[in-house]
């Protein structure tokens, strides 16, 4: 029977509306997931939760990789998966149970992905080697070939902090560019020399006008260049450690920095915790023969201005390493997958400028998105935030979704 005026203008209304709604979803999804990460309160939170999806956390497992099993967690949502994510945290102790990466995990998952966390041994041990690189590679080419893990063949990466950096290197290797979905660099740099410069000086290599010019392409009004965060350039002492101190000095000073940065990520979630662990360590270094002693000194007195010029020029040195390649983004083959960069604008661990200074390297060589937000500090959401950096974290992330 023929359709009526009436009923079609109905039918058409209907088409419309439907198609808004397939539209709009993947906006609605990603809108979703930045309100939960960042955790904002009322009516944002409650319109977040209707399209959050449940999820379980499996129990810990192991998985192979060329320098021995390393520890996993699977992050299972209920409705069906859009892909497989492998996320890698950055230097810390905790490894997969770093509350701020089961806390993004659990966000990734309430929004269908299942999230694969790994933690390379190195990066738990505070040390950046081209064993994490190895590490990733090894890990995404096993989630891969797993059939409760793989949809279409390919995983999506999302490295942070250091580890993002080293993903983009391990995503562009020939064993797995063909199994990569999507790589992110979630507050990561794109040359390492060039952040352990910055990390022991507060100075950043390479022509800052140009990388001020393109940052307003990057959704951000300036790219933040502040003195180094303390905590960096101890991490920045415990991976130069054999190269200022006699070699039986190596052992003793790394524990006594290994114990800062203990007390240092306490301090951000049970800073109660973390006040005998500082006292500690600063007992420990009367104990230490010189020079480490001075410098274990300068790690607890958080003396950047004064431990920045003694390791200054052996981060130098650094920059013909010939490891380098296997370390920094812009010394290694790109991958053929997207990059998605994220940093916060005002980062003063690992510095803005370098998504800036990373992207425009990669223009030309690789399908690169970059955002600069005033929503993150160094690899973490935080819960202020102006709507306008609501909107455009959440358009980077439908972008990322789309993937």
């Amino acid at each position: 029977m023929p359709l009526t005026r009436g009923s079609r203008a109905a039918l058409v209304l209907v088409l419309i509306a439907g198609l808004f709604f397939f539209v709009a979803l993947p906006y609605l999804d990603a809108l979703g997931f930045i309100i939960r990460a960042a955790d904002l309160p009322g009516a944002a939170a409650t319109a977040a939760a209707w399209r959050a999806s449940p999820f379980t956390r499996d129990a810990e497992f192991t998985v192979p990789t060329r320098g021995g099993v390393i520890p996993a967690r699977f992050f299972r949502p209920a409705r069906q998966t859009r892909r497989t994510l492998i996320m890698i945290p950055g230097v810390h102790r905790d490894g997969i149970n770093e509350s701020r990466l089961v806390g993004l995990a659990e966000d990734l998952a309430a929004t269908g992905y299942g999230v694969l966390t790994i933690a390379a041994p190195d990066l738990q041990r505070f040390k950046i080697t081209p064993a994490v690189t190895d590490t990733i590679e090894d890990a995404v080419r096993w989630a891969s070939e797993q059939p409760q893990y793989r949809t279409d063949g390919k995983i999506g990466i999302v490295g942070i902090s250091f580890s993002g950096g080293l993903s983009i290197v391990a995503a562009g290797r020939d064993s797995i560019k063909d199994r990569v979905a999507f790589v992110m660099s979630f507050g990561g740099h794109g040359d390492l020399a060039r952040a352990m410069h910055y990390l022991t000086t507060g100075q950043v290599l390479g022509n800052l006008e140009t990388a001020k010019a393109s940052s307003a392409v990057l959704g951000a009004d300036h790219v933040g260049v502040h003195p180094p965060h303390d905590y960096g350039l101890a991490v920045t002492l415990l991976n130069l450690a054999d190269r200022v101190v006699p070699a039986d000095q190596v052992g003793p000073l790394s524990k006594g920095i290994d114990d800062f940065l203990l007390a240092s990520s306490l301090a951000v979630t049970d800073p109660a915790k973390a006040i005998p662990v500082f006292e500690a360590a600063k007992k420990y270094q009367e104990a230490l023969p010189e020079p480490s002693r001075t410098y274990m000194q300068y790690v607890n007195d958080r003396a950047v201005d004064k431990l920045g010029p003694i390791l200054s020029p052996v981060a130098d040195a650094l920059a013909t390493h010939p490891a380098m390649p296997s370390l920094s983004p812009e010394r290694a083959t790109p991958p053929i997958a997207p990059i998605f960069l994220l940093h916060g604008v005002d980062d003063n661990v690992i510095p803005s400028v370098e998504t800036v200074l990373l992207a425009e390297h990669l223009k030309g060589k690789a399908r690169v998105e970059g955002l600069l937000s005033g929503l993150i500090t160094h690899a973490e959401v935080n819960r202020t935030a102006t709507s306008t950096e609501v909107w455009r974290l959440a358009q980077f992330w439908r972008d990322i979704m789309k993937q």
